[in-house]
């Protein structure tokens, strides 16, 4: 439902008539399914369905939350401690907001990369060899090398040290919070939509389970919503002309281009 304009309003090239909203209007009120008109495409008179009714439900869909396990070996090496430099927590340990005294601010400075080096140092003593599977294990060792220093880390520098010393492997233990429940791997996070007529259960036992059979959904973040596919729904597929038409085609403007040529150089 629409045509041609005569001049181009910006983007805009194509307009509803009056006639074209009536029939549009005249659809709706008649509430059939599958009621067909006949257009003109490409020159030749065709009956297309112009009309069809669905449930809401057919639009609609659940966004839902597919999360995985966060898996994360660890290891004091000098490469992985060296990463602390670059964990935003770490670094702001040797920054200071006291802008009015200069003396108390390169104090503060001085200090806080003081305790960047204790931390270091603290790191450096564990095997540097072991590789930790487990962060719970990694972090008994970190605690009981803390205690022996007298460092006395807290919680954000403790989060800073398993960012730069640990790495992803599908091979270690699932990371847990204090409740024993396993952590969500951001980077594996992943969404589906599944129809509304259709249960998030049996969806997800179906399409996701076999597939990553440690996943779950995080029911806090499921969605409702609705896309409506004009293009789907209507769509008319249009197979392509013959091969031999196509070569027919392509042969006559070969022959019309070296015709050209022809009358240019003579």
């Amino acid at each position: 439902f629409f045509a041609k304009m005569r001049k181009s309003l910006g983007n805009k090239r194509n307009l509803i008539t009056d006639d074209q909203i009536a029939d549009i209007t005249r659809l709706y009120g008649e509430f059939s399914d599958g009621a067909e008109m006949s257009f003109t495409i490409d020159g030749k008179e065709e009956r297309r369905i112009v009309s069809k009714v669905f449930p809401n439900a057919h639009f609609g869909y659940h966004k839902i939350t597919v999360e995985r396990p966060l898996q994360l070996n660890f290891q004091a090496s000098a490469e992985r401690i060296a990463r602390l430099d670059g964990i935003k927590a770490f670094a702001n340990l040797a920054t200071s907001k006291k802008t009015k005294n200069e003396a108390a601010r390169l104090q503060e400075i001085a200090a806080g990369q003081q305790r960047q080096m204790a931390i270091k140092d603290v790191l450096a003593g564990l095997p540097a060899d072991r590789l930790f599977m487990d962060r719970k294990s990694f972090l008994a060792e970190l605690k009981k090398a803390d205690k022996a220093a007298g460092l006395g880390l807290v919680p954000a520098e403790t989060k800073a040290i398993l960012s730069a010393l640990g790495e992803r492997d599908p091979e270690a233990a699932v990371c847990r919070d204090a409740k024993g429940k396993p952590e969500p791997d951001t980077d594996l996070r992943d969404t589906e939509s599944v129809p509304l007529n259709e249960t998030i259960e049996a969806y997800f036992e179906r399409e996701v389970l076999p597939h990553v059979p440690d996943a779950w959904i995080d029911e806090s973040k499921t969605k409702v919503g609705y896309e409506v596919p004009l293009t789907r729904e209507f769509y008319v597929y249009t197979p392509p002309r013959p091969l031999e038409v196509i070569e027919a085609e392509i042969e006559d403007l070969e022959q019309e281009i070296l015709g050209m040529l022809k009358g240019i150089t003579t």
